[in-house]
């Protein structure tokens, strides 16, 4: 594998994982009552998240999580149970109007984008859009990029900064979505991704059951699609 096949297959790999464009109605929701101009800093502030953190992890693999003793199976179970309260929340009928409602406590946009930006990075920036899947992708492709030298740890930072920057200009269209859906729309769609959320919970909960024992979940229940 060449450097540029590389830089490529992580791009994918990553793209696929965190999904922007799947994840651009759930942004819709979050940010319900928001200003062009208010939507876009928070989307500028989340991307900006997305790179820090997988970069974070990309230099340092596993150690972050070994420094507290948390496994891979652990963090797969509590991104698990905070994508699952997540899920139930969206299958309510106050997740896109508790958004709204804050919009309109917030005194000016500052405020309003402080607000958006600390109650998204969890769940929405984590574990939703960075999941265990994804931390355990760039950990992998980290190992491969060393026998690159610095070149390869260059360009795993060129795949992860690439994604970052998809990920901002999916949620710069996040506008568009919005008026096609509409009110109603948007309702229904945040709906059926809650309870899609609910299911993805369960399975990172069965994957991370199945890795921390033996014999307890099947092995075609942890990963259904697995070849």
């Amino acid at each position: 594998m060449i450097h540029w096949d590389f830089a490529v297959n992580f791009f994918v790999a990553l793209f696929a994982l965190l999904d922007p464009p799947g994840n651009v109605p759930v942004f819709v929701a979050s940010t319900a009552g928001a200003t062009g101009r208010e939507r876009a800093q928070i989307a500028f502030v989340i991307s900006l998240f997305v790179m820090g953190f997988l970069t974070l992890f990309y230099f340092t693999g596993l150690s972050l999580l070994a420094f507290f003793g948390i496994s891979l199976p652990a963090f797969r179970i509590a991104g698990g149970v905070i994508l699952f309260v997540l899920g139930l929340k969206m299958l309510g009928d106050d997740f896109t109007s508790g958004f709204a409602d804050a919009a309109e406590d917030a005194k000016d946009s500052r405020t309003y984008v402080r607000r958006r930006v600390e109650q998204m990075i969890v769940p929405f920036a984590m574990p939703l859009l960075i999941g265990p899947g994804a931390i355990s992708t760039v950990i992998i492709y980290a190992s491969q990029a060393k026998e690159y030298g610095l070149p390869g740890a260059a360009l795993g930072v060129g795949a992860i900064a690439a994604v970052s920057v998809a990920t901002l200009l999916s949620f710069l269209a996040s506008p568009i979505v919005g008026r096609l859906l509409g009110k109603i729309g948007l309702s229904i769609i945040v709906r059926v991704l809650g309870l899609i959320l609910c299911a993805m919970a369960v399975q990172f909960l069965l994957a991370g059951i199945a890795a921390s024992t033996h014999g307890l979940i099947r092995p075609e229940a942890a990963a259904p699609y697995a070849k």
